[in-house]
């Protein structure tokens, strides 16, 4: 992204012009990194949303790979704790399993409740709030997405460009279980699978509902001439698994999945051709979750009151459809609670239409609506 489409900070550096390692030209936090090298261990805690908690393993691998920069230090033991802990492990940055052996001294890194919780005994603490970092610019790029917000903070705080370039976000390993075996069995995955995740927080204003997700689906079906099959994803935590069967002349069949355990749907979601999804955790999810091959589905998120750009993974094949408030927000490094912003007449879902958002899929999916 250019930096001038979007109020930024500038970072200090180009760091496209200096190599992994290079001390960078803007001081590090001498304290921060004394105390990081007399370490011997991370611990990860994330115990709040689940969106901001994969966004924020972005931070998690600039500390490992802050620490591979050190000639004298061997490998370093991370474990993770919290409801995410063994979905976090994906990433394959997490290198302990929870309740591993204690370590002397370590650096607890994750959301501010619980990193407080640790305070007394860890060495080092490094918070991961998602209202501090702001969109960083470097050699006429800017750098929206929250990943690499936390990444871009730590790097300059540690004072050396660090390995990895964008995106920041790491994926995350899907495999099978039991729910994509028995939704392969019956024939869930054959043809054009669509995931619509109905979940959301916030229903009164970031829910595009059902109706509409399924109202996609049908334009995309009569586009393209086939029959769509839908999955629904919402977040009732009955376990509630159904299937609504399509109206006589209709192509689209959809299966309500409710309240399911996210390490399940990871495997269920790089499965699908595409999935929407309204601005919440488990499209974040969707967005990093990829077969074992590295492939998988381009992911939609709608976004109609925060930053379109800000609430992303960062990886390529995460877009946005966005309402006009929400473009606002993005151009002007925006967040509507924290800078207390009132709502605009055009903050909900409804400016985005199914017309619309299924002309963006069908690009997607590489075919035009007709």
């Amino acid at each position: 992204m250019a930096a001038d489409a979007v109020h930024t900070t500038p970072l200090g550096y180009d760091r496209d012009a200096l190599a992994a390692g290079t001390p960078l030209p803007v001081p590090a936090s001498v304290e921060l990194t004394e105390r990081l090298s007399e370490c011997d261990a991370i611990l990860v805690s994330f115990h709040g949303k689940l969106g901001d908690s994969l966004l924020a393993l972005s931070a998690v691998r600039a500390l490992c790979n802050w620490f591979a920069l050190r000639p004298d230090r061997g490998p370093m033991p991370i474990r993770a704790e919290g409801p995410y802990a063994q979905l976090l492990a994906r990433s394959g940055l997490i290198t302990h399993p929870p309740g591993a052996a204690s370590y002397a001294r370590f650096v607890v890194l994750g959301d501010r409740e619980f990193v407080a919780r640790h305070r007394e005994n860890a060495h080092v603490s490094v918070v991961c709030d998602p209202a501090a970092p702001p969109c960083w610019s470097s050699g006429g790029r800017a750098y929206a997405d929250m990943p690499a917000r936390y990444y871009l903070s730590l790097e300059r705080r540690l004072g050396v460009r660090l390995h990895t370039s964008a995106p920041f976000s790491p994926t995350l390993t899907s495999g099978e279980n039991r729910l994509s075996q028995q939704l392969q069995a019956s024939g869930w995955f054959d043809g054009l699978t669509i995931a619509a995740i109905t979940a959301t927080s916030w229903p009164e204003r970031k829910d595009y509902t059902a109706e509409r997700f399924a109202e996609v689906a049908a334009r995309i079906a009569d586009a393209r001439r086939t029959h769509v099959r839908l999955l629904l994803v919402g977040g009732a935590h009955d376990g509630c698994v159904r299937i609504a069967a399509a109206e006589p002349g209709h192509a689209v069949r959809a299966l309500h999945l409710d309240g399911l355990p996210a390490d399940d749907l990871a495997d269920v979601f790089p499965r699908c051709d595409l999935v929407l999804g309204n601005d919440t955790g488990l499209t974040h999810l969707a967005a990093m979750a990829r077969r074992a091959d590295g492939g998988g589905p381009p992911v939609i998120g709608l976004y109609a009151r925060h930053s379109h750009s800000k609430w992303r993974t960062g990886q390529p094949h995460h877009h946005a459809v966005a309402t006009p408030f929400s473009e606002r927000m993005h151009q002007g490094d925006l967040c509507p609670v924290r800078d207390v912003i009132a709502p605009d007449s055009d903050v909900h879902l409804d400016a985005i239409t199914p017309g619309s958002l299924a002309r963006v899929c069908a690009d997607l999916l590489g075919g035009a609506e007709r």
